[in-house]
This record gives structure tokens, C-alpha cells and sequence, in this order.
């Protein structure tokens, strides 16, 4: 079998709930814990694909490569504005989002697929600790930070609450890559659900 087929869940992400959306002051509550993250290395709590629009699927152990970033996924099917051709931007094959900012935007570990990241890791994803071009270790694969901008969207916004879309998008929010950070593959390798994520 194919490690990126072992499959915990499916998750589908059209689904959101307004009573579960956090206010501004609740954020902000959140910031303390989210800049106590681990600087150097930490913890892959959650790996998920999309292998379809508004589908995702979290997995034990995935295969990364710089086809298609996870194994699966279809990042290689979606086009960007922003990349030179309109096709898939090579700057964005995988985004990481913070544990600890998904627990706080989103809220259960359940719901943290409906953001649409593939790696969820108990790290300090921020500016000042992952500058572009820092490279990150997990499992056998390596993956380099870019510079393109991660940022909340309308689907952000409809999933998560006006509020969450704002903070994560502006001041201390986007400073910290509340709402992530993108990705592109240097090494192609296995990780698994628990792994260590280290920065090199």
C-alpha cells in the first residue's frame, strides 16, 4: 500500500458553524500560547490532503514529493493568480499551519481539516523564527519556507468567522503566520502523524 493511502478520516469542508466562530477577544487571549510554541523543533499533530474540491482526508503517514506536494493532494490541479503561468504556484506545493493558532481559530482538532492546510505542527511558524528560505525536516522530507504570503480568504471567512479572517490577516496575527505559512519540496520523503518537525 501506498503510505499516503492510510487514511484516518474524511473530512468535508464545505461545513461551518457560526456558533463555533471565536471573537476577536478570544484570539487575542490565544496570542500568549501561540508564541510559546517550539522555536527549533516540533511535533506534527495533523496531516491531511485534498483530493477534491471542499473534500479533505487526514492521514497516519503521507508521501510528500514535488509533483504534487502530499501524496494525493491536488495542489498540482489548482491554479493561482499569482504564479506566472496561472497554473499552480511551485511556492505553495504545501502549507503548514500552527497547532496551537488552529486550536485557537478553529477550535477541536476535528475541525482543523476545514482550513485547508496539509501539515498542522506544534511549531513557531512566525516571521521572525521561519524567514523565507528556511528549511524544515520532517519525517524523511525536507520542505523550505517561501516568501509568498499565506492569507485567510472568503471560504476563511465563512468557515472560521469575519473576526478570525481579520486578526489572522493583519498585525500580531500575521506576524506570527496565524493563518500559515506555504511551502515548497526539497526532498521528497515519508512523514507520520507525531514525527518531529526540525528546523535546519
Amino acid at each position: 500500500m501506498n503510505a499516503s493511502a492510510e487514511t484516518t478520516a474524511i473530512v468535508e469542508a464545505a461545513s461551518s458553524d457560526p456558533a463555533l466562530h471565536r471573537s476577536t477577544a478570544e484570539l487575542e487571549a490565544a496570542l500568549s500560547h501561540i508564541r510559546e510554541a517550539p522555536g527549533s523543533t516540533g511535533t506534527i499533530e495533523l496531516i491531511v490532503r485534498r483530493p477534491g474540491e471542499d473534500a479533505r482526508e487526514v492521514l497516519d503517514v503521507a508521501d510528500i514529493n514535488d509533483a504534487e506536494g502530499v501524496a494525493g493532494d491536488t495542489w498540482n490541479q489548482r491554479g493561482s493568480p499569482s504564479s506566472a503561468d496561472g497554473g499552480p504556484h511551485p511556492d505553495a506545493q504545501i502549507t503548514i499551519m500552527s497547532a496551537r493558532a488552529a486550536a485557537a481559530v478553529i477550535g477541536p482538532v476535528e475541525r482543523w481539516p476545514l482550513a485547508g492546510d496539509q501539515i498542522y505542527a506544534d511549531l513557531d511558524i512566525s516571521h521572525e523564527t521561519l524567514p523565507a528560505g528556511a528549511q524544515l525536516r520532517l519525517g524523511d522530507a525536507i520542505l523550505e519556507v517561501t516568501a509568498k504570503p499565506h492569507r485567510g480568504c472568503a471560504k476563511f471567512a465563512a468557515r472560521f468567522g469575519r473576526d478570525a479572517l481579520r486578526f489572522v490577516n493583519t498585525g500580531e496575527g500575521r506576524d506570527l503566520r496565524m493563518r500559515g505559512v506555504n511551502c515548497r519540496v526539497v526532498q521528497p520523503g515519508t512523514v507520520r502523524a507525531g514525527d518531529p518537525i526540525t528546523r535546519l
